[in-house]
């Protein structure tokens, strides 16, 4: 697949779930509690935040304090960028950076709706962040660095922008066995998060070789079945390749959750 094509399919996709509120991964806060998310904090979010695109709840494992600076890439409806400014307060500040300008739009109508004054959206990739150098005390990503087409790219962006000393925390998908070529090939398994997923050994390689330290898989979990099987997505794609359920849940087997944590040398 061209690179630019699949980021045209992403960005067509994720604009139009901004736009009509349908969710990617299946619909319902349970989806959003089973991947971490307590109902507390999904309730202390503006409504429109979560479109349950997530595989996991980074800010819980982020360890955030008062007045740290935090990027989020690929901040969608601003889930996660909410609820860590609610952990870094006032004297903090929240960048949420997406590529997709119907998401940025529902970000800032959600942090308008929230009055949230210490979160701010920026449009871009997070292949190439509209961010200074070593501002970051902490990068969290939720489930979008498997869309990327050059993750090796994104980990060295996450490593420039954070301090030193700085963390990166995310949450993503990653594959334990291949996929079939006909499920890797196709854009609507990339979109849909599924053969945009590598390989968790290279995962784990391309976040060292961006210079990252103590890189550990903090949790890995199975995905829930209705993260996928109820993404339209996921059916187009069933439909594409002559897969039932069970084919479809085989496939889903070889992919898994990871919570990562990594650090950047204070030196």
């Amino acid at each position: 697949m061209k690179e630019e094509k699949v980021r045209k399919m992403v960005r067509e996709r994720y604009g139009k779930i901004a736009t009509s509120e349908k969710c990617c991964c299946g619909c319902g806060s349970e989806v959003s509690e089973s991947v971490g998310y307590s109902r507390v904090e999904l309730d202390s979010v503006p409504e429109g935040a979560n479109l349950n695109l997530g595989c996991g709840n980074p800010v819980a494992l982020a360890s955030l304090k008062e007045g740290e600076t935090v990027i989020d890439l690929g901040s969608g409806g601003g889930l996660d960028c909410f609820l860590a400014a609610k952990k870094v307060g006032a004297k903090g500040h929240v960048i949420g950076v997406d590529m997709t300008p119907e998401m940025l739009d529902k970000a800032r109508k959600n942090a308008k709706k929230g009055g949230y004054k210490n979160v701010e959206f920026r449009l871009g990739e997070i292949e190439n962040l509209p961010v200074a150098d070593g501002i970051a005390d902490v990068v969290i990503s939720n489930c979008v660095i498997n869309l990327s087409t050059d993750k090796q790219r994104v980990f060295n962006e996450a490593f420039r922008v954070l301090k030193p000393g700085g963390r990166m925390i995310i949450s993503d998908l990653v594959l334990l066995k291949n996929l079939p070529t006909a499920v890797k090939e196709s854009v609507e398994a990339y979109v849909g998060c599924i053969a945009g997923a590598e390989k968790k050994t290279e995962y784990i390689e391309q976040i060292k070789r961006a210079g990252f330290q103590q890189v550990q898989i903090v949790k890995e979990t199975p995905l829930p079945e209705e993260m996928i099987l109820d993404d339209p997505n996921a059916e187009a794609l069933m439909k594409e390749h002559n897969l039932n359920k069970k084919n479809a849940k085989e496939i889903l087997d070889s992919v898994v959750s990871v919570k990562i944590s990594a650090t950047k040398a204070q030196n």
